[in-house]
């Protein structure tokens, strides 16, 4: 029996053949897909075995597609604290401990109440109790110095962090697209 279409997820491919992101991976509904290939900005590179069909028409669900055009990463991602996260690899900057993300924060290492700034090279992801612990301290202050420094990461950067998450689903028409670090091979 084949799945239900929402079950049907297509991972978009950029013009190039890769993942327009890793980390989310770039999926797009079945709806989104069909209406992009009707439209014609996208090739079918696989498809599943689930047909959706209207009174004149039937189309076999993509489960791959690409781009027609490329579309250039951006070289300077937007700061956000997903992306905070994702460039510390979601964990804390000061005890190195991973933690799901609900449990993570951001911390200003020059706390905005002695003038530090909500930017990249200020910011850095911390549990809750490291945080806490920290106060509106500097790191001097209370010993608490960040692992890693904290920087502006380039859009790859933050790709090659995304690709240490692999989803928890992967269908087998997009092995051939995905590329994860091989001591996380979850094929």
């Amino acid at each position: 029996m084949a799945p239900p279409p929402d079950h049907c997820p297509a991972l978009v491919l950029n013009a190039d053949f890769r993942p327009l992101s890793y980390f989310p991976l770039s999926l797009w509904s079945w709806q989104e897909a069909v209406k992009a290939v009707f439209l014609d900005r996208v090739n079918i590179i696989s498809e599943y075995d689930r047909v959706v069909r209207s009174p004149n028409f039937e189309i076999k669900l993509p489960s791959v597609i690409s781009l027609k055009e490329y579309i250039p990463a951006t070289r300077r991602p937007a700061f956000t604290r997903f992306n905070v996260f994702l460039r510390d690899r979601f964990s804390c900057q000061y005890c190195n401990e991973p933690f799901p993300t609900p449990e993570l924060t951001f911390d200003h290492v020059i706390p905005r109440s002695k003038g530090g700034r909500t930017t990249w090279e200020n910011v850095v992801t911390s549990c809750s109790a490291c945080n806490l612990r920290k106060g509106n301290r500097l790191p001097n202050q209370c010993g608490m110095v960040p692992f890693m420094p904290p920087f502006q990461p380039t859009a790859h950067q933050l790709q090659e962090n995304g690709r240490s998450f692999p989803p928890n689903f992967l269908h087998e028409s997009w092995r051939d697209f995905l590329y994860w670090d091989t001591e996380l091979d979850p094929f």
